[in-house]
């Protein structure tokens, strides 16, 4: 019997490929909660996305001259870089069980490469610093997500748009809060539908009207375990930009009865509207 060898294995990439994407696309919670931008090839390697301040219109005077508005705009600035993630497929591990290589190749990259947007985009939660709530001295509470909300609003943001995305712990103590009925947690709370469907469903769905996320991807806001960043943002304040989605390409590695299975992406993320996003860093009672 042929060992296995990278034109074999080419039969199979179609397969990696859309597991591969349908793992990142269904994993990967950032992507569909910021501002997507494409950049094609041979237009560098840097996306600059214009930002228009906003404008006041004032009362004219019949037969007045509209005074003249100079519109001077800013720029965000990110960089697209490229992220990979290799193995050495076995001509044996493919001889044997050819298809449950596929699976779960398709998975383990697709999950890899979903993480590391979510956690690169996650990451610039911090770069929010013109509005802040709690701290990692903090306990998380729902007055303190309506507070980071009420910041946006005030600023004119559109409340179509606004998420809230914690970490687990985070969102542990923000669920029993919610459900708290005098000093014991889980027991009902105040909160009506929003504390029933805490304690029916385990999650919070939406409170305040802004959709409630949570994700072992974010990260910790310091060296101290359990102090956990967060973010309460429009889906403007944040930009993900892709020159080439997962790509996976194979090459034969004859002396190690293999073949290299290599899986990688050219993104770039950033903050382009700072002032639309809220940093919410809690401590985590758990």
């Amino acid at each position: 019997m042929a060992g296995s060898t990278s034109a074999t294995l080419n039969d199979l990439l179609p397969t990696i490929v859309q597991e591969a994407m349908f793992v990142a696309n269904e994993r990967s919670i950032m992507r569909g909660l910021v501002k997507n931008y494409t950049l094609a090839p041979t237009q560098g390697k840097t996306i600059q996305v214009p930002i228009y301040p906003q404008q006041t219109a004032a009362a004219v005077t019949e037969g007045d001259e509209v005074t003249n508005t100079a519109v001077s705009t800013d720029v965000a600035t990110f960089d697209i870089a490229q992220v990979g993630i290799r193995t050495l497929v076995t001509d044996l591990a493919l001889n044997a069980s050819a298809s449950n290589v596929v699976a779960d190749l398709g998975r383990l990259f697709g999950e890899a490469i979903a993480r590391k947007m979510d956690t690169d985009l996650m990451a610039k939660f911090s770069d929010f610093t013109t509005n802040t709530v709690g701290s990692t001295s903090t306990t998380i509470t729902p007055a303190l997500v309506m507070q980071a909300i009420t910041k946006l609003k005030a600023q004119g943001v559109s409340s179509d748009g606004i998420v809230c995305v914690l970490h687990p712990g985070v969102a542990y103590d923000l669920k029993a809060a919610l459900t708290t009925t005098g000093n014991t947690a889980f027991t009902g709370g105040a909160y009506g539908a929003v504390a029933n469907e805490a304690m029916q469903m385990g999650y919070i769905g939406q409170l305040f009207g802004v959709p409630v996320y949570e994700s072992a991807n974010v990260p910790l806001a310091g060296s101290d375990a359990g102090d956990y960043k967060g973010g309460i943002f429009h889906r403007d304040a944040l930009g993900l930009g892709i020159m080439r989605d997962i790509s996976i390409e194979t090459q034969r590695r004859a002396s190690y009865l293999g073949t290299d299975v290599v899986a990688s992406a050219m993104y770039g993320t950033g903050v382009v509207y700072e002032k639309y996003g809220v940093y919410a860093p809690f401590d985590s009672s758990i």
